[in-house]
């Protein structure tokens, strides 16, 4: 089970513009700001994205890097849907419309965009065993 991801992008205001929008149809929003002045370095001030009880993700600006992919859960496949759309609204780049995938398992339904920083992003909905 994963606790929390960070996510280092290279604007973090327009970002967090990004994610609250993309976010918002899977009941995440933007909830907390974390002054990383007394935490080591790396940590760096966070912007925390989630519930009130849950802040699972986190952005920090620097550099970037390929190869991140982060996938959501979505309850339905009319909120897969709905996440697309809003991500594709906040300036989302298309990588796999809203579909089966059945080569991942059966019932296996997603959308698949690109952020701001070119980051692979996933909203999912499948049935678990």
């Amino acid at each position: 089970m994963i606790d929390h991801v960070f996510l280092t992008v290279s604007d973090r205001k327009r970002s967090e513009e990004f994610y609250s929008q993309a976010l918002k149809p899977l009941g995440m929003r933007h909830v907390f700001d974390f002054d990383g002045s007394t935490a080591p370095e790396w940590v760096g001030d966070l912007a925390g994205f989630g519930t009130d009880t849950a802040f699972t993700f986190w952005l920090r600006e620097g550099a970037t890097t390929a190869g991140t992919h982060v996938g959501f859960t979505a309850p339905s496949r009319e909120v897969v849907d709905a996440a697309y759309a809003a991500a594709m609204e906040a300036g989302a780049t298309d990588n796999g419309t809203p579909g089966e995938r059945p080569y991942f398992a059966p019932g296996y339904y997603a959308a698949n965009v690109f952020d701001p920083d070119g980051y692979s992003l996933e909203f999912t909905y499948h049935p678990h065993p």
